[in-house]
């Protein structure tokens, strides 16, 4: 158990007053997590301390080699007010995976749970009130060495921020326009495209920034060798209802991120008898099953969405407009009962649900 030292701020910021104009991601609470990594002497001096800036030198090593990670989950108010968790021990698995990849020691996970609900204890008044919002928890790792070369570091710095948060996408529930990215590359097999680190997402942003140009909410990625099979979405998984049989994209070639909300799904699904299939899912077949009146639905998963509807997906000339734009039945039950138990109102598979408070 980490021997947490906590200091409080004493001038606390005002809470939001409006929750519909919560944004994703730009407004932060008074305080954060911080520990650090020594080699020689492991993690060290857990803190919880009010949210500031980092002192870091100009030659400290993640500014260079990024070498870091991250992972993203939340905390929901249920009606009874108490704040729960979904799955977060699966978050801190993941991190751990993305750890061993880029060289960073691993964190004690009941340490990481511990930090990560003292925080949210410590915040709870943070957590929003209203349908659809919740308390976005970023924990984050990067290396702290001051010095070049190209080698992992020795040093690193541990810490979690929250940020209170409404819909990822303007849409909310309503489905997304996204848009086939041909020409660059996300993620190859024996790459970091399973892991949650930062580089991952820079080499995403010049697809993304084009397609949001063009109008499109996201853009979906295709494998990074034939251009040919579905990968995700840029800040999802995805999902296709083909002819009453679901598939998503298999995770055996590494270059795809396990998502939580993607494992949560499957298992959701089969429970309730549907057919779901993971494996390699060419774009040609999604545009084959819709010229066939087969293609009944496409959604993405993600904690950030959720669940988020495709009602429009183009590839060059190919324009497929999915479920005439509207949420289709497996989405929103998906999403009815994610969102159910996220929020205390269903009761989830056992362990799903931590309660913080």
């Amino acid at each position: 158990m980490l021997d947490l030292k906590i200091t409080k701020r004493k001038d606390l910021k005002p809470k939001p007053a409006d929750e519909s104009k919560l944004g994703f991601g730009r407004i932060f609470t008074d305080h954060m997590f911080i520990m650090n990594y020594t080699e020689g002497i492991g993690w060290h001096d857990p803190r919880i301390v009010p949210y500031g800036p980092f002192e870091l030198e100009p030659s400290c090593m993640v500014f260079h080699y990024a070498q870091e990670m991250f992972e993203g989950l939340k905390a929901y108010r249920a009606a009874d007010n108490s704040i729960l968790l979904f799955r977060p021990q699966k978050n801190i698995e993941r991190m751990n995976r993305t750890n061993r990849r880029i060289c960073i020691p691993e964190v004690n996970p009941d340490d990481a749970l511990q930090a990560i609900m003292e925080l949210v204890k410590l915040e709870r008044d943070w957590v929003p009130h209203s349908e659809g919002t919740s308390l976005y928890i970023r924990p984050f790792i990067f290396a702290t060495d001051p010095q070049l070369g190209v080698h992992p570091s020795k040093t690193y710095i541990f810490a979690i921020i929250l940020s209170p948060v409404g819909s990822y996408y303007p849409e909310g529930i309503n489905p997304v326009k996204i848009l086939v990215e041909t020409e660059y590359v996300r993620a190859v097999r024996g790459g970091t495209g399973f892991a949650k680190v930062g580089g991952n997402y820079a080499a995403s942003l010049i697809a993304q920034a084009e397609a949001e140009r063009l109008g499109f909410a996201q853009v979906l990625w295709l494998d990074g060798i034939e251009h040919k099979y579905i990968d995700e979405v840029g800040s999802m998984n995805v999902f296709f209802v083909i002819d009453g049989e679901i598939i998503t994209p298999s995770l055996d070639q590494g270059n795809i991120l396990p998502g939580i909300t993607r494992s949560s799904c499957i298992e959701l699904l089969r429970s309730w008898g549907y057919t779901v299939t993971e494996r390699k899912l060419a774009l040609s077949e999604v545009i084959e099953a819709y010229r066939n009146g087969k293609l009944d639905e496409a959604f993405g998963t993600g904690t950030a969405a959720v669940i988020s509807p495709i009602g429009e997906l183009v590839s060059g000339d190919d324009r497929l407009v999915i479920g005439d734009n509207k949420i289709g039945p497996v989405a929103q039950k998906l999403y009815d009962t994610l969102t159910g138990i996220q929020w205390g109102r269903i009761k989830g598979f056992e362990g799903w649900v931590v309660k913080v408070c």
